[in-house]
C-alpha cells in the first residue's frame, strides 16, 4: 500500500477523534452518569389491570414524554416485567415528578349546575344525608341567573354556593363517573375559584378533543393561561359544548378536581364558533399553567399505575460504585500496557496509542448519545461492558502481532510481512468481533434493565475497535515496519518485540 494512502488514513482518524473528542469537550458534556453511578431514585410502577404489549409499550412513551418536557435530564424509561420502570439519576426527592407521572389525566368539560360550600361532616347524632344528590334549585347558575354583563365580562348577579350540599362529601378521581352529576372539589395548585366547590353535570366532552396545549401569559389581563388547539372531530364538538352552555360556567375537570370554570365568551353578546382554538383562564402560576398543558399535550395513560418498588441512592454509594469500576477497569488496563510494551516492545505503543484512540471516539459518541433524543446515560453494567471490550479490542492487536512474527519467522523481512500478515489476521478479527457484535445485539434485544446497558457498550466498543484495527493500526504497523531505523531499534525496535534476528528484520 503507497505511503500516502497510509498517512491520509492515520492522519484521517487522529483528527476525527481529536474533533469528536474535542466538540464534546468545547460543548461542556460529559457522559451521563446512570442511577448506580450518580445517586438518585428509581421507581417501580405496576399497572392495575393487565394490559397488552402496545399498551404498556403506549405507557412507556407518554411517561417518557412526561418526564423529558419536565425538564428532568437523564431520567430513563422502560418496562421489566410488565411493569414499567423509572429512573431519576442525580434527583433524591422525585416526588413531583412521581405525582406527574402516575396522573391518568382523565379530562372532561362538564357544566356547572350550581356551586358547593366546603364539606361539612352531619353533627353527631343526625341522619346522613340521602344517596341522592338535591337540586340546585335557585342557586343554579344558568344564563338568565346569572346574566353576564357583556362590557364588565363577569355576571350581574352572584349566585352564592348552596348550603344544602356542605354534607357530601366530594367525589374523586377514582369515583368521578363521567355520565352521574358529582361534587368536585377545586384544584389548590389551581388558585381561587368562584366556588369552594363545584357541582357539574355529566361530561359533554372529553380532553381527547384538544390537539395541543401551551402555557401563555395573557398581557391584557395580566395573568397565565392555558392555549389550546382542538383536533379536526373536537372543534365541532367544542362549539356545541359552548353553544349550549353560552354565559354560563363550564368546568375543567381533570382527574376529579376542577382545574377551572370559565364563562363561555363572557365579551360578547352572541355566540360564535371558536374556529377550532380556545383558552383556559384561572389563577394559574406559570407552574400550574405549564403542567395542565403538559397533561393535555401528552393525554392519559390507557391504564392507573400504582407504585410498587422505590428505591434511593446516596451520591456518595454512587460515587463509590464510580470509584470503584473506575479502579477496576484503570489497573487492570495498566497491567495489560505493561504487559504489551514489555512483550511487544514499540509494538505495545501501538496498543496504547489505538485505546486512546478508541477511548477518545467512545467518550465523544457516549457524551453526544446522552444529549441526545435517546438519553444514554453509563451505569456499572455500561462500564463492565466497555472494560470486556479492551480485552477484545487488545486480542484483535495480539491477534496481528502473533500473524507478523510467523510472517518474519518464515524468513520474510518485517518489511514484506506488516501489509501481508494484516490480511490474515483480519479475517481472524473481523470473525472474532462479528460474534461480539451478534451476542451483543441478541442481548440488547432480548434483555432488560442493567444487561442492555452492558450489552450497548459493548457492541459499541467493539465495533469501535473493527474501525480503528483497519483504519489506524494497520497504517501504524506498516508504517512502523518500512522504517529501518524503527524495525532494527536495540531496545524498543519492532525486531526486537517480534522476538527475530536483524537479518531478518532487514
Amino acid at each position: 500500500m503507497r505511503r500516502r494512502g497510509l498517512v491520509v488514513s492515520l492522519v484521517a482518524v487522529v483528527a476525527i477523534t481529536l474533533i469528536v473528542f474535542g466538540a464534546t469537550l468545547g460543548a461542556g458534556w460529559a457522559p451521563k452518569l446512570g442511577l448506580d453511578l450518580a445517586g438518585g431514585s428509581e421507581v417501580v410502577y405496576k399497572p392495575t389491570h393487565a394490559i397488552s404489549g402496545g399498551e404498556l409499550n403506549t405507557t412507556i412513551d407518554i411517561i417518557r414524554n412526561r418526564v423529558d418536557a419536565s425538564g428532568a435530564s437523564g431520567a430513563t424509561v422502560g418496562s421489566q416485567g410488565g411493569n414499567v420502570v423509572v429512573q431519576f439519576p442525580g434527583i433524591n426527592n422525585p416526588q413531583h415528578l412521581i405525582n406527574l407521572i402516575k396522573t391518568t389525566a382523565q379530562l372532561y368539560f362538564r357544566p356547572v349546575l350550581c356551586g358547593a360550600p366546603s364539606y361539612t361532616a352531619p353533627a353527631k347524632g343526625t341522619p346522613p344525608p340521602p344517596p341522592t344528590l338535591p337540586d340546585c334549585g335557585q342557586y343554579a347558575t344558568t344564563a338568565s341567573s346569572l346574566a353576564v354583563n357583556t362590557s364588565t365580562q363577569a355576571p350581574a348577579n352572584n349566585i352564592p354556593a348552596n348550603p344544602a350540599f356542605a354534607p357530601y362529601k366530594s367525589n374523586t378521581g377514582s369515583n368521578d363517573d363521567p355520565n352521574q352529576t358529582v361534587v368536585l372539589s377545586t384544584d389548590p395548585q389551581a388558585g381561587a375559584q368562584q366556588y369552594p366547590r363545584f357541582v357539574l353535570g355529566a361530561s359533554q366532552l372529553k380532553g381527547n378533543a384538544i390537539h395541543s396545549a401551551s402555557a401563555v401569559f395573557d398581557t391584557q389581563q395580566n395573568k397565565w393561561a392555558v392555549s389550546y388547539t382542538l383536533t379536526s372531530s373536537g372543534s365541532p364538538a367544542w362549539d356545541k359544548v359552548a353553544q349550549e352552555n353560552f354565559h354560563q360556567y363550564v368546568a375543567i375537570d381533570l382527574d376529579g378536581l376542577v382545574e377551572s370554570a370559565p364563562l363561555i365568551q363572557p365579551g360578547q353578546a352572541a355566540f360564535s364558533s371558536f374556529q377550532g382554538q380556545g383558552e383556559i383562564s384561572g389563577s394559574f402560576t406559570e407552574a400550574t399553567a405549564k403542567n395542565l398543558a403538559l397533561e393535555l399535550n401528552y393525554g392519559a395513560l390507557p391504564v392507573p399505575l400504582k407504585i410498587l418498588d422505590q428505591n434511593t441512592v446516596t451520591p456518595s454509594l454512587g460515587k463509590s460504585s464510580l470509584k470503584a469500576g473506575l479502579l477496576a477497569g484503570i489497573g487492570g488496563l495498566l497491567l495489560v500496557l505493561i504487559y504489551t510494551i514489555l512483550y511487544y516492545r514499540v509494538l505495545g505503543v501501538v496498543v496504547f496509542s489505538g485505546l486512546v484512540v478508541t477511548a477518545g471516539l467512545l467518550w465523544g459518541i457516549v457524551s453526544a448519545l446522552g444529549h441526545s433524543g435517546l438519553n444514554l446515560t453509563l451505569d456499572l453494567a455500561g462500564i463492565t461492558g466497555v472494560i470486556v471490550s479492551v480485552g477484545i479490542t487488545v486480542d484483535s492487536y495480539i491477534v496481528y502481532f502473533e500473524r507478523l512474527k510467523d510472517e518474519a519467522r518464515a524468513g520474510r523481512s518485517v518489511r514484506t510481512s506488516v501489509d501481508r500478515s494484516f490480511r490474515g489476521a483480519f479475517r481472524t478479527v473481523l470473525a472474532a468481533d462479528l460474534v461480539s457484535l451478534v451476542a451483543a445485539v441478541v442481548l440488547y434485544l432480548f434483555a432488560v434493565g442493567d444487561v442492555r446497558g452492558f450489552a450497548f457498550f459493548l457492541g459499541l466498543s467493539t465495533l469501535l475497535d473493527l474501525l480503528t484495527t483497519f483504519f489506524y493500526t494497520r497504517p501504524l504497523v506498516i508504517m512502523l515496519g518500512r522504517s529501518a531505523w524503527i524495525t532494527e531499534a536495540r531496545v524498543f525496535g519492532v525486531a526486537r518485540g517480534l522476538a527475530i534476528g536483524s537479518e531478518t528484520a532487514a
